[in-house]
């Protein structure tokens, strides 16, 4: 538990006390935030605040992990995919800020990536931390043997995570609020098990970045995470999720970011069938920003819906575990 404190305590501190420097730095650069320019009007007065935050937020993880950890195969996997999804995300964001666009890499390239992060993962977690390749039904305590399936599971819990974040990641402190309390659960379930303290530690420095990175990145944002930000916490939430086989779990666990994700499939399909809008603007907040509710209304109240979702599912993974 003590390293796990520490572990915490440390990315907390690194992010408060770098944060001011770094956000000077990106505002001589000019590294600000480029808008779109079909979101909502009242985002255009965001525009050019600096980004890429989740530079600093994965820089304060990777001091106190490097340090602490005992360095086992499951919290390597983990850390690995969230640097490696951090630095898609970090190229991302840099062609954007060049580019003085709101588009970065292709999304072919973003496809090979993901695939090669998720091979990789599937690798580490079959081969050296030697989990079994099946899927894990929780809620009926059931197994399903996926065998050669095993690297499409992963791929698709990989590029489902890292993009639901990426669209939750729209108004301030939203996206690094949620993460917290998803990651803020998996220190539960990998602190339980006794054997995943090190995954356990990870969580800790994850959750203490993230609410060291929401003391700039609250409303109203000085800074924001980027696409280096989302994607990352992305990556480390699937990560989490695969290494303690709770790839169906996360659906509930990360009940606010599949919220997000269906409400822009669900938009997609409805535009594209029908030629109707279910939604004012999706992803789902934007469509509550358009009801004319306050930015921190949305925000506190996902942030409820996170802790729900999340209270809920680590009960799940408890009472799956006998108690």
């Amino acid at each position: 538990m003590g390293r796990i404190l520490i572990g915490g305590t440390a990315a907390l501190l690194i992010c408060i006390f770098l944060s001011p420097k770094f956000i000077e730095y990106l505002r001589k650069r000019e590294f600000g935030q480029q808008i779109r320019e079909d979101g909502p009007q009242g985002h255009h007065v965001k525009a050019g605040t600096p980004t890429m935050g989740g530079v600093l937020i994965f820089l304060a993880v990777a001091v106190p992990f490097l340090i602490l950890s005992d360095y086992e195969w499951r919290s390597i996997g983990v850390f690995g995919v969230a640097i490696a999804c951090a630095l898609l995300g970090f190229a991302d964001d840099y062609i954007k800020l060049v580019r003085r666009r709101s588009l970065g890499l292709r999304a072919r390239t973003k496809l090979g990536v993901t695939i090669a992060i998720s091979l990789a993962l599937w690798y580490v977690a079959e081969h050296e931390a030697h989990l079994a390749p099946t899927l894990r039904l929780r809620f009926v305590d059931y197994q399903i043997d996926l065998g050669i399936f095993y690297p499409v599971l992963i791929y698709f819990v990989v590029a489902g995570t890292t993009s639901a974040v990426n669209l939750t990641d729209g108004l301030d402190g939203l996206a690094a609020g949620c993460a917290a309390i998803v990651l803020l659960a998996y220190i539960g379930i990998t602190f339980i098990t006794g054997a995943d303290l090190d995954m356990a530690m990870l969580a800790g420095c994850l959750v203490g970045a993230c609410v060291g990175f929401l003391w700039f990145n609250a409303f109203p944002a000085t800074i924001f995470m980027g696409d280096t930000g989302s994607l990352g916490l992305g990556g480390a939430i699937a990560g989490l999720a695969v290494m303690t086989k709770t790839e169906v779990l996360l659906i509930l666990l990360g009940g606010i970011f599949v919220i997000e994700a269906l409400s822009v499939v669900i938009q997609v399909i409805s535009f594209q069938t029908m030629r109707k809008r279910v939604f004012l603007m999706a992803p789902i907040h934007h469509h509550f920003e358009l009801k004319a509710w306050s930015e921190t209304k949305i925000i506190l109240r996902f942030w409820i819906v996170a802790a729900i979702c999340c209270a809920i599912g680590f009960t799940i993974y408890r009472q799956s575990r006998g108690g």
